[in-house]
């Protein structure tokens, strides 16, 4: 069930080079969010009337609180970032389909940039043998968290931390195996995440970015390539918002 509510911000800080954590406090949401499932976060400018979705990086059930780290890429993140604690937000969710909690495996949980935030509470509520490899154009930004819950591999782009590289130079780095994959990130990582479960055989789940309108399914703005015919659409296509963001990998086409 998704809630549409005004929610206070609880608390926001700058935690990277143009990376914000945002707390809200809801009545709903953080109770009922699963990991990998989003928030639609709306601005306050009649100019800007498409919310923009975000990844939920936490969530505080006994407290009523949810977390969310984004990038500020444009103009409505960019008036996310000057809210402060007191301020009030129009928010829809959760929305989305989250990851599936598997028990009793060795699972990679790799995110990369903007896909890091995710792995944080599925990280938390994961109930099996865990490594994460986060990967990293240059500064870090959630490695305590991460690091709480399981090992932690680093890559970083210009070498700076960790792996010089992506997140599956750090895995043949490392020599790192498993049985499992939960990953997020930009199309170029799920690609070659994908490729590697692939080769491997192992069940791989990957949460999709795109860009987004209404975020519940209804205007087919963020169709992604499926590999079997979609019983909405009649072609191949997925909604990510509505079938995703999370896909079992070999369901779609990267």
């Amino acid at each position: 069930m998704k809630w549409k509510e005004t929610a206070l911000v609880a608390g926001q800080e700058k935690i990277a080079e143009g990376i914000h954590s945002l707390w809200l406090q809801t009545e709903q949401i953080a109770e009922e969010a699963v990991p990998g499932q989003f928030l639609a976060l709306y601005s306050q400018k009649d100019s800007r009337m498409l919310p923009r979705p975000i990844s939920i990086c936490e969530t505080d059930g006994a407290s009523g609180k949810v977390r969310v780290v984004y990038r500020v890429a444009g103009a409505g993140t960019e008036e996310f970032s000057r809210l402060q604690k007191g301020d009030r937000l129009d928010i829809l969710g959760p929305l989305g389909n989250g990851f599936p909690l598997k028990k009793g495996r060795k699972a990679f949980l790799m995110g990369g940039g903007i896909g890091i935030p995710p792995m944080v509470q599925l990280a938390k509520e994961l109930d099996c043998e865990m490594q994460i490899i986060a990967g990293y154009r240059d500064e870090l930004f959630l490695t305590e968290e991460l690091a709480a819950c399981g090992p932690l591999y680093v890559a970083t782009e210009d070498g700076s931390a960790g792996t010089k590289g992506n997140v599956m130079d750090a895995v043949r780095e490392q020599g790192l195996t498993a049985d499992l994959i939960y990953a997020c990130g930009p199309k170029p990582m799920l690609r070659a995440v994908q490729a590697y479960a692939k080769e491997r055989g192992i069940e791989c789940y990957i949460s999709m970015e795109e860009r987004m309108a209404c975020g519940i399914g209804a205007c087919l703005a963020c169709v992604c390539q499926s590999a079997k015919v979609d019983a909405h659409s009649q072609v191949k296509n997925k909604r990510v918002c509505k079938d995703g963001p999370v896909f079992l990998s070999t369901e779609v086409e990267l």
